[in-house]
C-alpha cells in the first residue's frame, strides 16, 4: 500500500467537531480504501496562555486513530489574530521531528498538504526535509484571502512551486491560482464530495414542525430559508436578514462566528429579528433535516471555491441563492438547480420569490448534486497522488 502523510490545520476535533468535516470526509474516504494509508498530522494552535476555546482546544490535543486515519495532534505557538505570518514556521518546528520519527519508522511516499495556508509552506518544508514529492490543495479562503497579502503569497507561490500537483476544489479556483502566479499545467479540479446516504430529499410533510420542536422556534407560516456559513462578512448573511425585509417567512441561520452579535442586532433594529434565527452549529444529521424542510438554502458569499453547503443542499432537494463567486457558475448549470444573483438584498429577494413562485421538483434538483460522492473525491484523489509518483524523475 502507499502511504500518504497530509497536514492538515483544518481538522475536526473533541473540542470542534464541525470543523474541517469536509477535509475529514475525504481522507477517511481514501482510507477506506485499499490502496492508500493515510497518516494525519493535524496541527493545533495555542496561545502562551490559554484562555476562552483555547482551553478546550488544548484539551482535544489527542492522538489516535479516527475512522481509519491515523491523526497525531501536536500544538504549535500561536498568536491568534495577529501571528498568521509566523504560522507556517511554527507549524514546521513543532511537526518536523513527529513528520521524521513516521518517516523512519514506516516511510510515506507523498507529502500532501490540505490547505494553502499556512500548510502548503509548512507541508513543503516537510516534504523538503523527508525527500518527498508534494501536493497542495485550495479551498478558496487561502487563495482569496491569504494570496491577496504580499508575504502569504510570496510563501505560498513559493510552495506551489516546489509542489509536484496542486489541487483546486473548482475550475474557478484553479484559475485564480494560476492568476496568482501559480503553474497552470500543475492544477487538477477536485470536486468535494458528499455522503449521499444522509443528505438526499427526505419527506417533506412534517419536517418544518420537527425542526421547530427540535430548536424550540415559533415557525409560524410561510417559506422557510436557511444559510450555512461561518457567521464572517464574506459570507453575506448580512444581504440574507436584509432580504428578508421584502420576502415572508424564517431564515435559520446555521454556523458561528464573530459576527453573530452584530447580524442579531441588525435583524432587530430592520424589524425581522423574530423571523431570524441563529441554530449555530448543528451536526450533519440534523442539517439533513433542516436542509429537506427549506424551500430554498440563501448564500450570498464575497468569494468561494465551491461550498459543501451547496452540494447538500441540492442532494436535499432544495435550490440555492447563491452570489457568482468560485465554482458557483460549475454548480448551478440550470434554473432548476437555483440561481446566480448580484450580492445584494433586493436581487436576492428577486431569485427567491420566482422560485417560491414556481418551486422546481425536490428530485429534479437533487439530480445536480449526482455527480458529487466521497468515493468519487477519494479515488480522483488517489489517482492525483499515483501521477505525481509516476510522473516524479527517479
Amino acid at each position: 500500500m502507499r502511504r500518504v502523510l497530509s497536514l492538515s490545520t483544518l481538522y475536526p476535533n473533541a473540542a470542534d467537531p464541525r470543523f474541517g468535516t469536509f477535509v475529514a470526509r475525504s481522507l477517511e474516504a481514501l482510507a477506506r480504501r485499499d490502496d492508500w494509508q493515510v497518516t494525519l498530522i493535524n496541527p493545533i494552535g495555542l496561545p502562551p496562555v490559554l484562555f476562552g476555546r483555547y482551553r478546550a482546544l488544548a484539551q482535544a490535543a489527542v492522538d489516535g486513530v479516527e475512522r481509519r486515519v491515523d491523526i497525531h495532534r501536536p500544538t504549535f505557538s500561536l498568536i491568534p489574530r495577529v501571528g498568521g505570518r509566523w504560522n507556517p514556521a511554527q507549524i514546521v518546528a513543532a511537526t518536523l521531528p513527529l513528520g521524521r520519527k513516521l518517516h523512519a519508522e514506516q516511510p510515506f511516499d507523498i507529502v500532501d498538504a490540505q490547505f494553502f495556508w499556512p500548510d502548503g509552506p509548512a507541508a513543503a518544508r516537510i516534504a523538503r526535509a523527508l525527500g518527498l514529492p508534494l501536493s497542495i490543495k485550495a479551498r478558496g479562503a487561502d487563495i482569496h484571502y491569504w494570496g491577496a497579502k504580499p508575504w502569504a503569497r510570496e510563501a505560498m507561490l513559493a510552495a506551489a512551486r516546489q509542489a509536484d500537483g496542486l489541487l483546486a476544489v473548482s475550475e474557478a479556483l484553479a484559475a485564480d491560482m494560476a492568476a496568482l502566479g501559480m503553474d497552470r499545467g500543475k492544477i487538477t479540479t477536485h470536486y468535494t464530495g458528499l455522503d449521499r446516504d444522509l443528505f438526499r430529499p427526505l419527506h417533506h410533510d412534517g419536517l418544518r414542525k420537527r425542526v421547530a420542536k427540535e430548536f424550540q422556534l415559533k415557525l409560524g407560516q410561510g417559506p422557510l430559508f436557511v444559510t450555512v456559513g461561518a457567521l464572517i462578512d464574506r459570507k453575506g448573511q448580512e444581504l440574507v436578514i436584509r432580504a428578508l425585509e421584502e420576502l415572508p417567512g424564517h431564515v435559520l441561520m446555521i454556523g458561528k462566528g464573530p459576527d453573530r452579535a452584530r447580524l442579531h442586532d441588525l435583524a432587530a433594529r430592520l424589524g425581522v429579528g423574530r423571523r431570524v434565527h441563529f441554530l449555530g452549529s448543528v451536526d450533519h444529521n440534523q442539517l439533513a433535516v433542516i436542509l429537506s424542510a427549506a424551500d430554498a438554502m440563501i448564500l450570498p458569499s464575497a468569494s468561494e471555491g465551491l461550498a459543501n453547503a451547496w452540494i447538500e443542499a441540492l442532494a436535499c432537494g432544495t435550490p440555492i441563492v447563491i452570489a457568482d463567486a468560485g465554482g458557483a457558475r460549475e454548480v448551478v448549470t440550470s434554473p432548476e438547480a437555483g440561481r446566480i444573483v448580484a450580492r445584494e438584498p433586493g436581487a436576492i429577494a428577486v431569485a427567491v420569490r420566482e422560485l417560491l413562485a414556481n418551486p422546481p421538483e425536490r428530485e429534479r434538483v437533487a439530480e445536480y448534486a449526482a455527480r458529487f460522492s466521497w468515493q468519487a473525491n477519494a479515488a480522483a484523489l488517489a489517482d492525483h497522488y499515483e501521477r505525481i509518483l509516476q510522473n516524479r524523475p527517479a
